[in-house]
């Protein structure tokens, strides 16, 4: 394997994706010599098959419903129906315009960027492309792909996985979704904004079972209103072709039909295949195995993003990219708290959180350290024109600091950013009661359920 690289690299990354390209940008900021190498396009998944197609068809529901709905704020307007080409214009679009910045940024920092299929060579190499390409250190960031359950065979047709849900060129007149986590909403949500009968299937007792079960009831709630059907606490057990779709049979005998089943049951790590056994790096169940600061047990080879066992969000892999390339820059690096990452569904009605649940605060702190409040959005100004229900919801850890921050409601992802900052600052009820939010937003409920907490309520019962 000839070594055409003229000089051995600081840094070679195989995997182009949220980490790997995030590692890339930031240590070739600070003077580091990178090659990044991708075998599809730089950006990975939430580029191009998550974040962005996936939120581009949530909005793109979200006028539908407008549409339908216009009548309501007193608007006359007319709902044709859905034109999934011109969706997937706008949505390719969308993806289309950050690619080129993407590559642009990229070519602007000097990386030397390949393409193709890199294999881990060695401790402190990679082969692709039939070249050798050294590394004074090795970033592993080849991401994941959606996941499936022994015996349901993804077919791209009848039962699809979330990459083939985003290429779909028809509305389906029926679905189900295996599988009730944020992937599994989401598409449930855009669906039936198109006009899809959408049933969810999850074998845990509740809607997004990762989040606070307050807000999973009101998700629930809120679903159920919409008329998205969903069962609960019995576990997938086949599926069978019907003559017009799919058939879905659970352990606790009820069968579901519909036009296609969607397998959104989560992603595992694309790690078979690669090397990473054969030099040495620890594994478990396919996730590469690393510690605070992103290092595998081979000193030369670090991980970051979907690889390792940490919470599947693009913004996690961009931390923890960042954090591995100011490490092997010789600057001070602290690990990420991972309870402090907000994270989002985009569903409708969105589901927004960072911290910890009430139930793991108790288990944290004790149950009679522990105490919670929740603001109602319908004291909420905005809220209320907006036609949006939810609440947030405060965890607290008494005469503490708030650990925890709940929120259901439309554009509640757009809140998450003040609540990351309370629990990450160990704010005081007090001293977030004490700034000034402006009215009317949504933003103001935030203000709202700190004031109720520090036991100054101004819109809200005692």
């Amino acid at each position: 394997m000839a070594n055409d690289a003229s000089t051995v690299f600081d840094l070679v990354i195989l995997g182009g994706g949220s980490g790997g390209y995030a590692a890339a940008l930031r240590a070739s900021q600070l003077g580091l010599d990178v090659a990044l190498i991708e075998k599809n396009k730089v950006g990975g998944t939430c580029l191009h098959n998550g974040c962005i197609p996936t939120k581009a068809l949530l909005h793109a529901g979200e006028l539908a419903d407008q549409a339908r709905e216009s009548a309501e704020f007193g608007v006359k307007a007319s709902f044709d129906g859905i034109d999934m080409a011109g969706v997937h214009k706008y949505k390719d679009g969308v993806i289309s315009g950050l690619y080129k910045g993407l590559q642009g940024l990229i070519a602007s920092r000097k990386i030397t960027y390949v393409e193709g299929e890199g294999r881990l060579s060695s401790a402190t190499s990679v082969d692709v492309n039939g070249q050798r390409y050294e590394g004074r250190h090795i970033l592993l960031a080849t991401g994941s792909v959606p996941k499936s359950l022994p015996g349901l065979e993804i077919d791209g047709n009848r039962i699809i996985s979330s990459d083939h849900a985003l290429g779909l060129d028809r509305v389906p007149q029926s679905a189900i979704v295996l599988g009730g986590g944020v992937i599994g909403v989401e598409f449930a949500s855009a669906w039936k904004s198109f006009g899809t009968d959408v049933t969810i299937v999850e074998g845990l007792p509740h809607l997004v079972p990762a989040e606070d079960e307050g807000s999973s009831k009101l998700l629930e709630r809120a679903f159920r209103k919409r008329g998205i059907k969903f069962s609960l606490g019995s576990f997938f057990e086949k599926a069978e072709y019907t003559d017009n779709g799919v058939k879905v049979s659970l352990a606790n005998g009820k069968e579901y039909e519909a036009e296609v089943l969607l397998v959104a049951i989560g992603r595992g790590p694309v790690s078979q295949g690669l090397g990473y056994e054969e030099a040495g790096v620890a594994m478990d169940r396919g996730f590469v195995l690393a510690d605070e600061y992103c290092r595998t047990n081979v000193p030369t080879i670090s991980a970051v993003g979907d690889l390792i066992p940490t919470l599947q969000l693009a913004h996690v892999g961009f931390a923890e990219g960042i954090l591995v390339a100011e490490r092997l820059a010789g600057l001070k690096t602290v690990p990420i708290d991972y309870d402090g990452v907000p994270r989002v569904t985009y569903c409708h009605p969105e589901v927004a959180s960072v911290g910890l649940t009430e139930a793991r605060a108790k288990e944290v702190y004790g149950a009679d350290k522990v105490v919670s409040l929740k603001y109602n959005l319908a004291g909420n100004g905005r809220s209320k024109i907006l036609k949006t229900a939810g609440e947030i919801k405060l965890v607290q850890v008494r005469d503490g600091a708030v650990v925890g921050v709940h929120m259901v409601g439309d554009r509640m992802g757009e809140q998450v950013g003040e609540a990351q900052l309370i629990y990450n600052w160990e704010a005081l009820p007090a001293e977030v009661a004490q700034l000034i939010h402006a009215h009317p937003t949504q933003n103001e409920a935030m203000g709202e359920a700190h004031l109720a907490l520090a036991g100054k309520p101004l819109h809200s019962h005692d």
